[in-house]
């Protein structure tokens, strides 16, 4: 038989959350009554998802992008219900002054609730009515908790249901957040443009499968880390289309139940004008309700970029490793000691930083791919770890984006000794000579500089195949490498397309 005494004794002794102190005042709901901290601006609704939702320790305050986006959706929502006549005015006017400090950075503090929650969001809804309640009530001179003047169902949240607010919210943040790492992806792939064509006339031997394979200069290597990335920003635009297919007014279930017919195209004016958007309401919002598409191609989309990056990581690893016995053919600027037992040993940890944080971006991926699988009937109810999922992966690419560029990229020097070394003995240089000599001849020669350790030229020159001055004016550096003039900005730079002028700051 359990000791009741015995069982709050351990309770208390792991419990994390001190007991409330201070003043209360008393609020409820359709479940009861509770007491709630006379100063907060949050209500009962939310004192029971601290209670209930006590799982991640991290309130949704974390994610500033999103608090903007569902202010400006609250705000939104007032004013269309006060055109419509649905909402007294001064009661959408103190609405609105609220909404705008919170997106203005004031009372982020308030909301509480656990990013991890059940019920589809609501609970994150009902922060942000109870709190735009409070604060409007407090701007017109009233106590928090006074509802019969502001309620937090009645009129913050009136023709509004967590269903289509939620998802809207969340899409507005997270096109916020994307375009900061547009605006990131950017500056490193412009980095990687201007290593390109400071290598221009590096000449090297590029690798196939970790072998060699054909000439190639730094200068093409660094261009393609640089298009790479281009691309990556043209891509995202498409996904950035996406969220700006809103649902507000769908309300439950997408059939505008409880709301003014008029309702969904006014608040979707309002929003647009709040926040700049070219938003668009869905054309089927019952569809819209049970369809978390977007987030889907969005989490691919960062997936995609990150393995992208990975791989770039990988490539700077391996043309750095050495600096004696690797490839040693870039040096990385170095950051800090690499090892407490080595001297003088130092690690690539800025593209090791990178690569972990892409593994995380693939996980995350997977995570939101189930949470998307797992909707039902009408209705996805697990849109807030995808959420959590999408901000935390923008939030860590677009860091590691900066991070690679300010403290890795820009700093890349090239060790023209080492290269000139390689390419000098650089049997693969007889790929070039194939349409002048045969490709059996050209293998035969090549296996024999190979076992010989001779130099490939000497080699094809004692063959009587081409004389000297035939293998100079073959193998050139351009002839070598595809390059018949240097790359600049004008011809081989970053597409015009994703130009910082593009990019909304």
């Amino acid at each position: 038989m359990s000791d009741p005494q015995a069982d709050e004794a351990f309770r208390k002794s792991i419990c994390t959350r001190p007991p409330g102190r201070g003043r209360v005042r008393s609020e409820t709901d359709s479940l009861g009554e509770r007491e709630v901290p006379v100063d907060a601006y949050w209500g009962v609704n939310v004192s029971r998802a601290l209670e209930n939702f006590a799982i991640s320790g991290r309130p949704i305050s974390v994610y500033s992008d999103f608090i903007y986006g569902y202010a400006c959706v609250k705000q939104a929502a007032a004013l269309a219900n006060a055109d419509l006549g649905v909402m007294e005015r001064w009661k959408a006017e103190l609405i609105e002054r609220a909404c705008v400090e919170i997106r203005d950075g004031l009372l982020h503090d308030q909301f509480v609730v656990d990013i991890m929650q059940g019920g589809a969001g609501t609970s994150t809804n009902m922060n942000f009515n109870e709190v735009i309640a409070n604060r409007a009530l407090e701007l017109a001179g009233h106590a928090k908790g006074d509802y019969a003047r502001i309620d937090p169902n009645d009129d913050v949240n009136r023709s509004q249901s967590t269903n289509d607010t939620y998802p809207t919210a969340l899409k507005i943040g997270l096109r916020l957040a994307l375009e900061r790492l547009q605006v990131e992806l950017v500056s490193l792939a412009t980095a990687f443009h201007s290593k390109g064509g400071e290598f221009s006339g590096i000449v090297k031997v590029g690798r196939t499968q970790l072998q060699d394979a054909a000439p190639m200069t730094l200068g093409q290597e660094f261009q393609a880390f640089a298009i790479t990335l281009a691309e990556e920003c043209l891509d995202f635009e498409h996904v950035t289309n996406k969220l700006c297919e809103i649902s507000l007014g769908a309300t439950a279930i997408g059939t505008g139940i409880a709301s003014h017919a008029e309702y969904a195209e006014a608040a979707r004016q309002h929003l647009a004008d709040i926040t700049g958007y070219a938003l668009r309401t869905s054309p089927d919002l019952v569809e819209a309700t049970t369809d978390v598409g977007c987030f889907l191609e969005l989490s691919g989309a960062l997936k995609k970029c990150a393995m992208k990056l990975s791989k770039i990581c990988n490539d700077l690893r391996l043309l750095s490793s050495g600096p004696q016995a690797g490839f040693g053919e870039i040096t990385l600027p170095p950051r800090q000691a690499g090892s407490s037992i080595m001297p003088g040993k130092v690690n690539p940890v800025i593209p090791e930083a990178v690569n972990q944080v892409a593994f995380a971006i693939a996980g995350g991926d997977m995570t939101l791919t189930m949470a998307a699988e797992a909707g039902q009937l009408q209705l996805n109810a697990f849109v807030p770890v995808m959420a959590h999922v999408l901000f935390e992966n923008l939030k860590y690419l677009t860091a590691a984006v900066t991070t690679l560029r300010e403290h890795c990229v820009i700093g890349v020097k090239a060790n023209t000794g080492r290269l000139e070394q390689h390419s000098r003995s650089f049997v693969g240089v007889i790929t070039a000579l194939i349409p002048y000599i045969g490709y059996e001849p050209a293998a035969r020669l090549a296996k024999q500089a190979l076992a010989d350790g001779g130099d490939i030229v000497d080699v094809v020159a004692a063959s009587g195949l081409l004389s000297r001055e035939e293998l100079a004016s073959l193998l050139t550096a351009e002839r070598l490498t595809g390059s018949p003039r240097e790359s600049s900005s004008a011809d081989a730079g970053i597409p015009r397309d994703t130009g910082r002028e593009q990019i909304r700051h």
